[in-house]
């Protein structure tokens, strides 16, 4: 750490959301702001293959997904895997806390994911974080 600068843990993101606008802009702004982003997907089972296959520091999703299964079951097995999921969602989700780190509310801007991913990786980095407006954190028993 230099200057008083926290490490990036968080460097690898895959994002998994169901609408393609959505999931291109996603795309497009975490990698403006500098994240590998590891794919862009549309299901749970596409995410589930990309978290086994892949390194993957954190998963960006949406609750509704192109599948049978929502973003609270690819949280849960992000988390059986040891990857905290952010939910990117308009969605009431149904007891986040339980699997996810925390939930950013849509509409979104590159600002504001920036601002989230900053916080997470803080808290990741065992710092204090105060969240921004439209981000809930959830940090008891996360990955």
């Amino acid at each position: 750490m230099l200057f008083g600068k926290t490490e990036q843990l968080v460097k690898r993101i895959l994002v998994v959301e169901d609408e393609a606008l959505t999931a291109f802009d996603n795309e497009s702004m975490l990698g403006d702001l500098g994240y590998d982003v590891v794919g862009t997907v549309d299901s749970f089972e596409d995410a589930v293959r990309l978290l086994d296959k892949e390194r993957v520091d954190l998963v960006m999703s949406d609750f509704r997904l192109r599948s049978d299964k929502t973003g609270v079951d690819l949280a849960r097995a992000a988390k059986e895997r040891g990857v905290p999921t952010l939910f990117a969602s308009g969605y009431e989700i149904p007891n986040p806390s339980e699997v996810a780190i925390g939930c950013l509310a849509k509409p979104y801007t590159e600002r504001q994911i920036k601002k989230a991913l900053e916080c997470i990786n803080r808290h990741l980095a065992g710092k204090s974080v105060k969240p921004q407006k439209g981000l809930t954190l959830f940090f008891a028993d996360q990955a």
